[in-house]
């Protein structure tokens, strides 16, 4: 009975998150996340929405980062941690964690969609060279292969 009530209150809150109102999903969230603390969505939306709420950007990062411990195959976790760091101004930080995303659910357009739509592009190796020269395309895609796998470690 207690999964029946927590999912309801979760639906709730993520009602009123979807459309804008952070604040008004928190409490939902939260006793979601009370009946469930185990549940890695209830942690990873509760951290998304505290980070819209009230900015504390610190502890949205450690909510999404328990949840994504917790299930490390489940692509929306990953995209809940890119919103609370695009929301705090950490586009690098968000493409980063979408490509390790990438890593761990290879198929899933969303994590590519969201990757996408942050559109980072890397300066050329060699600036004084013009970007389409065959020394930074080659430099180029060696730099971001060892990078992602840096990422995944």
């Amino acid at each position: 009975m207690i999964q029946i009530e927590a999912f309801q209150e979760f639906r709730a809150g993520l009602t009123f998150l979807r459309g804008g109102d952070a604040s008004r999903a928190l409490p939902h969230l939260r006793s979601a996340l009370d009946q469930e603390p185990d549940n890695p969505y209830y942690i990873s939306y509760m951290g998304v929405a505290v980070a819209a709420a009230e900015q504390k950007w610190a502890e949205a990062e450690k909510l999404c980062h328990s949840a994504m411990r917790m299930n490390r195959r489940q692509a929306q976790l990953y995209l809940n941690l890119a919103e609370v760091y695009v929301a705090a101004d950490r586009k690098q930080d968000a493409a980063d964690i979408l490509a390790r995303g990438l890593h761990y659910a290879p198929h899933d357009l969303r994590l590519k969609m969201a990757l996408d739509r942050l559109a980072m592009r890397r300066p050329p190796v060699f600036r004084f060279l013009p970007r389409t020269h065959v020394l930074n395309r080659n430099l180029g895609k060696i730099r971001h292969q060892a990078l992602q796998v840096l990422a995944s470690l």
